[in-house]
């Protein structure tokens, strides 16, 4: 028997199977398709490779700027798409080496729970039987379909993709119709915008990009929309067919078209299809309820990473799983979501974490903002010719950092300071008396102070 069985491969799992392996956990990972799950093989790190060649393929057109003429620049896609391949073969290698150096079984098959068995359980995968503890149920998330006519005719027949599909492609489409504005519609927005293909984006909501904060959104989607994006906010999409898309706004109705369409309207847990019914845990949303630690109503069976159907980031399945390994360790350090941050990937980069003032007036919480442009950044300026952006902090009544937005690049990056400031509930003027290196783009934190 087993000290804990894992469902699923991607970022929460092999994580936690690492983590507990090191620990001198006998441990068991199930993981039916590649290691890594979606965030590595379909969904994170591919689209971020297929982005970077975006970005430098946009540095080659426009080097003048800098100095640097670049004649005769192109695009090779086919090539961008197999260092993309490349990328993702050299990092699911390198799980499978973590994986063999803590000393945890790998099983590539579908698993499924059997049920209750004496001192734990027992799951069951190509006719054989394995017993643990405890579980760790890992599952991920896969695309929402929404009960839109036409949209499973449109996968079947292969003009309409998901952010797997998308990957694949072997040729740039002319037109490109994205359905969501969210994080995955934007960053393939701008991938495509930069590849020269013309894209139309359809959002239900009145803004891209969702809970993120109004102004900075507001200010990339008319950046995109100089590049030539065209948006439809406030539209509902009511039928697909062919590679049209029927829209409709207050009464009106009429179709955007695109030669492919890429269906990017969410995620949603996985809890189907691998015997979950037999332990019935109690839900949340439409996932698996967990308490602070990772547990679920069922006795030594934890949850963590999209299934939770809380917070579908992979950094947060991360956390996540160090929380429910370090438990089952005998250390009770809680999860906390006080300073996850979200990253969109497009140039340039929009970040954000903690309160945002959408949050903050909706609950009548009194607070300040620190604001200015990225252009006070020396370093910032230096490497962004002709562009601008934000760096916005918000602050309790105290000055304490409740929250942190910006847009520029390398927000990114950047985010994780701030995160730091609003975990730990930094004062303003804590974080204005560490010593940044100078010239940096993270001096701007500063400056905003």
């Amino acid at each position: 028997m087993y000290d804990l069985i894992i469902l699923g491969g991607g970022p929460a799992g092999y994580l936690a199977a690492e983590r507990a392996g090191h620990a001198k956990l006998s441990t068991c990972l199930f993981e039916m398709n590649a290691l890594g799950g979606v965030c590595l093989n379909e969904g994170c790190i591919p689209s971020k490779a297929l982005l970077y060649s975006a970005k430098v393929y946009d540095y080659a057109l426009h080097g003048e700027k800098y100095g640097v003429k670049t004649e005769n620049a192109s695009l090779d896609h086919k090539a961008v798409v197999a260092r993309r391949g490349k990328v993702v073969r050299t990092l699911v290698s390198g799980v499978g080496a973590k994986m063999k150096g803590a000393g945890v079984t790998v099983v590539k098959e579908r698993a499924s729970i059997v049920g209750r068995v004496e001192g734990g359980y027992e799951v069951e995968a190509a006719g054989q039987k394995y017993q643990a503890k405890r579980l760790l149920i890992a599952t991920g998330s896969s695309p929402s379909l929404p009960p839109i006519p036409g949209l499973k005719e449109g996968i079947e027949a292969g003009y309409l993709l998901t952010n797997r599909e998308v990957l694949t492609l072997d040729a740039v489409p002319e037109r490109l119709a994205i359905i969501g504005g969210g994080v995955i519609g934007m960053e393939f927005a701008s991938f495509f915008n930069s590849m020269g293909t013309e894209v139309h984006v359809v959002e239900m909501l009145d803004k891209i990009l969702g809970p993120m904060d109004r102004e900075l959104s507001e200010m990339l989607q008319a950046e995109y929309a100089k590049r030539g994006v065209k948006f439809y906010l406030g539209h509902k999409v009511t039928a697909v067919n062919g590679g049209d898309v029927t829209v409709e706004k207050d009464g009106e109705t009429f179709v955007v078209r695109g030669e492919k369409i890429l269906l990017s309207v969410g995620r949603r847990p996985v809890t189907k299809g691998f015997g979950l019914e037999t332990l019935a845990p109690e839900p949340f949303r439409n996932g698996i309820k967990v308490n602070g630690f990772m547990q679920t109503s069922v006795p030594n069976v934890y949850a963590c990473g999209d299934t939770t159907a809380f917070s579908l980031l992979a950094h947060t399945a991360v956390s996540e799983a160090e929380v429910a390994v370090d438990h089952i360790l005998g250390k009770n350090r809680s999860m906390s979501y006080k300073a996850i941050p979200g990253v969109v990937y497009t140039n340039p980069e929009i970040a954000g974490v903690g309160k945002t003032e959408e949050e903050l007036q909706a609950e009548g919480t009194p607070y300040t903002v620190k604001k200015i442009p990225m252009a006070f950044s020396g370093r910032f300026v230096a490497e962004n010719e002709q562009g601008n952006g934000i760096c916005k902090l918000i602050l309790a009544e105290d000055e304490t950092i409740i929250g942190a937005h910006l847009l520029g690049n390398p927000a990114s990056e950047l985010i994780v300071i701030a995160g730091i400031a609003v975990e730990k509930g930094m004062k303003a003027s804590e974080l204005k008396s560490i010593v940044f290196p100078h010239p940096t783009v993270g001096e701007i934190l500063k400056e905003a102070l």
